[in-house]
Order: C-alpha cells, then sequence, then structure tokens
C-alpha cells in the first residue's frame, strides 16, 4: 500500500466510523429511555472509543455494491450495540474483569455492576427494537428481516453466546487448535461474519460473490482474533488501552498458547494471503475491503 493509498484509507475509515458513531448518538439521545442515569451509562459505553470495524464492514459492503449507506445503516447502528453490550457484561467481575476498556474505566468501574449489566441489557433489546422499526418500514421485503435474523443468530445461542459459554468452559484446561477455532468462530467471528452477510443481504448480492464474502467473512474474524491474542503478549499497552497479560491471568485458551507467538503470526499472513484471493474473485471493487484486511492484520491495538 502506498502512503496515499495508506491515507486514503485512513480517511474513508475514519469517515464510515463517523456515520456510524453520529446514528448511534442520535438512537440513544432521542429513544425514549425513562432514566437519564441508564441513557448516560449507554452513551459512556458507545463513546469510550473503538474502530466501529463491525458495522464499517456493513458500510463497506453498501460501497462496494453502489448502494446507499442508508439502506444498511440501522442494522451496522443495531450491531455495534450488540457489540457494544457484550463488550460491557465481557468486563464484569464475573467474566473477565476488566477495569480498562479502550484506555477508560470499564462500564461498571463508573456506574456500578447493576447498572452496567442492565445498559448492556438496554443496547441489546435497543438493536432489535432498531432493526425491526426498519423492517416495518419496509414491510413486503424479506431481505430486511432476513438481514435482522442473520445478525440475531450471530449474536444468540448459536453464535456469540454459545462462543463465550465454551470459552468459560475452557478456562484453565487445555484444549487443542480445532477446539479453539470453534470457540473463537462463534465468540469474535460471528459478528464479524453478521455484518458482511447481513449487509449482502439487504444490498442483494450475487449468490456466488456471497460464497466468496462468506468465506473471507470467517477468515477475518479469525484474523481478528488472532492478533488480539498475540497483542495480550506482546502489545503495548498504551495504544490497547488496557492491561496485556489478561488472558494469561485468566487461565484463558489462546491461539499464542497453543501456537506459539511465530506460528500464530504465520497463521494470520496465511489467512490474509486467502482473504485477499476470496476478495479477488468478486466482481466489484474491493479494495477498501482489502486495505481493511491488511489493516487488522497489522494492527497494534
Amino acid at each position: 500500500m502506498t502512503n496515499a493509498d495508506h491515507s486514503q484509507f485512513k480517511t474513508t475509515l475514519l469517515q464510515l466510523a463517523k456515520i456510524v458513531e453520529e446514528s448511534l448518538i442520535a438512537y440513544i439521545d432521542q429513544w425514549q429511555i425513562e432514566d437519564e442515569t441508564l441513557r448516560e451509562a449507554m452513551k459512556y459505553s458507545i463513546k469510550a472509543g473503538g474502530k466501529r470495524i463491525r458495522p464499517v464492514l456493513m458500510l463497506a459492503v453498501a460501497k462496494m455494491l453502489d448502494k446507499p449507506y442508508s439502506l444498511v445503516l440501522p442494522y451496522a447502528c443495531a450491531l455495534e450495540l450488540i457489540h457494544t453490550f457484550s463488550l460491557i457484561h465481557d468486563d464484569l467481575p464475573c467474566m473477565d474483569d476488566d477495569d480498562l476498556r479502550r484506555g477508560v474505566p470499564t462500564c461498571h468501574k463508573v456506574y456500578g455492576e447493576g447498572m452496567a449489566v442492565l445498559a448492556g441489557d438496554a443496547m441489546l433489546n435497543m438493536a432489535f427494537e432498531i432493526m425491526f422499526q426498519d423492517a416495518q418500514a419496509n414491510i413486503g421485503s424479506a431481505k430486511h428481516l432476513n438481514a435482522a435474523r442473520i445478525i440475531a443468530k450471530a449474536a444468540g445461542a448459536s453464535g456469540m453466546i454459545s462462543g463465550q459459554v465454551l470459552d468459560l468452559q475452557a478456562e484453565g484446561k487445555e484444549i487443542a487448535y480445532e477446539e479453539l477455532e470453534k470457540i473463537h468462530s462463534l465468540k469474535t467471528g460471528a459478528l464479524l461474519s453478521a455484518p458482511l452477510m447481513s449487509a449482502a443481504e439487504l444490498c442483494e448480492m450475487d449468490a456466488e460473490e456471497k460464497v466468496h464474502l462468506s468465506i473471507f467473512a470467517k477468515n477475518t474474524g479469525l484474523i481478528f482474533q488472532i492478533v488480539d491474542d498475540i497483542l495480550d503478549v506482546v502489545g503495548n499497552e498504551d495504544k490497547l488501552g488496557k492491561k496485556i497479560g489478561s488472558d494469561h491471568a485468566n487461565s484463558k485458551n489462546t491461539f499464542v498458547k497453543i501456537m506459539g507467538i511465530e506460528k500464530s503470526n504465520e497463521l494470520v499472513k496465511s489467512m490474509t494471503v486467502e482473504s485477499l484471493e476470496q476478495l479477488e474473485s468478486i466482481g466489484c471493487n474491493t479494495w477498501f475491503l482489502e486495505e481493511l484486511t491488511v489493516f487488522l492484520a497489522k494492527r497494534e491495538h
């Protein structure tokens, strides 16, 4: 990637993230919420930062297929609300017990455990309200309901939640690579695949191209998690915005623990190559997704 390409990519990434963030804050500001402390806790967690990778993936698919962002934006916001809900609950003492998230105190450290649980619950339900609201406005169009179903499945008992359960059950145990891949295909991968596949549904992507996109989506989720595992060992705490070494402290099974740093890095490289090959097979301008793939593989936070 040339300096000009990198600059253009970073500009586009920030523009798409800004579109999502402004829409999310507008939803929370306008939503009927009886208690202002609850609204504050929700906004606090949304405004804590982050790359907005999941909703940006949705907007990127719309961009790639020359569709308006407005077609996918409600579902992109819903996904980020679901993701934020999962982070709030992940940080709780009963789960990963983290005091910092993206360099700021976690929701439960600021608002208390009870309010943090409820803020997460509120975000999860708000996400489904937003999707149903949009599907109702487009009644007669099955693609909106199908997109909501893809996201719901990814977030639920056959997706992210099952991944969390398997991860908890594996703590302190020795597991094989195949089991770890299954855990993270569900825990992390499901919510990274969902934006791509739900956007493809909304944008009426060609069935054959969806096959290539689904392989790309699966790889993206695993690349993201492997890099996370690497950064938890060798990352810069200031850049990460949280302490490193938490996986080891919590007896978590990670790709680094099973494979080591060198082989984990090699796996990221090989999966990145495969992901780029899948994008080449899609008959669209996949430039932004290609650059995003490289960005995720080389990220430092």
